[in-house]
């Protein structure tokens, strides 16, 4: 540990399983106090016991803006402060133009867009009386490419990218830092349902459907090896940290050179 974040305190907005489970544990690893937030409380409160003292659950649904204000409100009360809010949750959303229906709209922009909009709206209230903080979206490297994620997908994570920006512009004069990380292909559950369709498998059948996953991954990337939730945490790592301190509006592309690809074939 090189206390990197330390006497920090973050909200990991999506903190239960893969990315945010993985950026949970380096931040606390690096000195920070994390508020795990998600909808899974069993996995929540499992994860906060295993990290100790510097990690707290809060239930929250990210399509509920008042379960974020109240996240952000809690988070204060216990710990005082926000330092960083990462605006991870998500789903992959599948469907082409042909079949989107107005609920399938709804749902992937209120989820994937609104949680964004509504995390930064919070997070910054806090801060801007700080006179400081970072907020951190997670974005996708779907905004700028074909074939990394369903119509719908791509679109909003294109909106989570661009807002960053314009929120990065707006808060800046406030101390507040905003930036997106666009992963490429990491090898988490959400390529099989996410952690709720990964609970109702046995041990052994995600097991070998992440076995299958990290190798059809390796083949479609550049470095011929998969992303991992560890490599996103580590650049969530950077932006948080002091290291980062100049860096704004950016959107940080972790992917293993997949976008420099000049077709890329769907991951399987």
């Amino acid at each position: 540990m090189s206390d990197r974040l330390k006497d920090k305190v973050a909200i990991i907005t999506g903190g239960t399983s893969g990315i945010g489970k993985s950026t949970a544990e380096v931040f606390v690893n690096e000195g920070a106090t994390v508020v795990v937030a998600g909808r899974g409380e069993e996995d929540g409160n499992r994860i906060a016991d295993r990290l100790g003292d510097s990690a707290h659950y809060i239930r929250c649904d990210v399509m509920k803006e008042d379960d974020i204000s109240n996240l952000v409100d809690a988070t204060v009360e216990k710990f005082g402060r926000v330092d960083c809010m990462f605006n991870n949750a998500g789903a992959s959303s599948k469907g082409t133009l042909s079949d989107v229906t107005q609920e399938d709209f709804d749902y992937s922009m209120r989820l994937l867009v609104g949680s964004v909009v509504f995390g930064i709206k919070h997070a910054s209230r806090v801060m801007k009386e700080q006179g400081s903080g970072c907020i951190l979206n997670n974005s996708s490297i779907a905004a700028i490419r074909m074939n990394q994620g369903g119509y719908l997908y791509c679109a909003a994570k294109a909106a989570v990218t661009h807002l960053t920006k314009v929120a990065g512009l707006e808060l800046g004069e406030n101390g507040i830092r905003v930036n997106s990380i666009s992963p490429g292909a990491v090898a988490t559950p959400i390529f099989w349902g996410g952690s709720e369709r990964a609970r109702t498998l046995e041990h052994d059948d995600n097991e070998r459907k992440m076995e299958k996953l990290l190798k059809n991954l390796a083949q479609a990337t550049p470095l011929n090896q998969a992303g991992l939730a560890q490599d996103i945490a580590f650049a969530a790592l950077y932006l948080a940290s002091d290291e980062g301190a100049f860096v704004t509006c950016h959107d940080l592309v972790v992917d293993g050179g997949r976008t420099s690809c000049f077709y890329q074939r769907p991951v399987q």
